[in-house]
């Protein structure tokens, strides 16, 4: 299944500053810019930490340098737009500056970013769940099962013949970018082994 990607939500116009970077320079940067946090980077662009507004308020030093939370915690912009929500979650940040196969940033993602996610139109999360959901699980017939989609709540409804592909149905479709919950209405072909519900979930990430 396709899954996407962080570097199709980040901005690549990324304002950031350096490690001499001042005080009082870092501070006009956030406030003009009406960001956040500022990612630091070395003449190779590497990511060496962050400034963020706390830090600029917890904090008096004269540069980024000193100002800076580090080790910077980034995320590749191969990487699934899932793992950057978990990223932001298990650490606590709202931004993550986004990097490339040699660690050299290129663009950062936000939450309010991931959250676009969640405004995708019910037409085409439904779309994505019979292409990339439905079509692939094997031994179904494309009409066994009908998909609806209301505000992203996802309800599964039909007959399929064995409970792994209920099971299989269930989890792919929760992790579609735009799904809120997923409500399983499935029925499995009698004599089939039982199988556990289908678990619905807030914000599969």
């Amino acid at each position: 299944m396709r899954r996407m990607k962080v570097g199709r939500l980040m901005t690549d116009d990324v304002v950031c500053a350096l490690p001499d970077t001042s005080f009082r320079e870092a501070a006009k940067l956030l406030a003009e810019h009406d960001v956040t946090g500022l990612p630091v980077v070395d003449e190779d662009d590497h990511v060496v930490g962050v400034v963020s507004e706390s830090d600029l308020l917890a904090r008096r030093a004269l540069t980024a340098r000193e100002l800076m939370s580090t080790p910077a915690v980034t995320v590749h912009a191969e990487e699934a737009v899932a793992e950057a929500a978990r990223i932001m979650v298990r650490r606590g940040v709202e931004r993550l500056p986004v990097v490339d196969e040699e660690e050299r940033l290129v663009g950062i993602v936000t939450r309010r970013d991931l959250l676009r996610v969640f405004l995708r139109p019910d037409a085409e999360v439904r779309d994505r769940i019979r292409d990339d959901v439905i079509s692939d699980v094997p031994d179904l017939p494309d009409d066994a099962v009908d998909v609806r989609v209301l505000d992203g709540v996802v309800t599964l409804m039909g007959h399929v013949r064995r409970p792994d592909q209920a099971v299989t149905i269930v989890r792919l479709a929760e992790r579609v970018e735009g799904v809120v919950t997923v409500v399983d209405r499935l029925s499995v072909s009698v004599g089939a082994a039982p199988r556990a519900p289908g678990t619905a979930q807030d914000f599969p990430w």
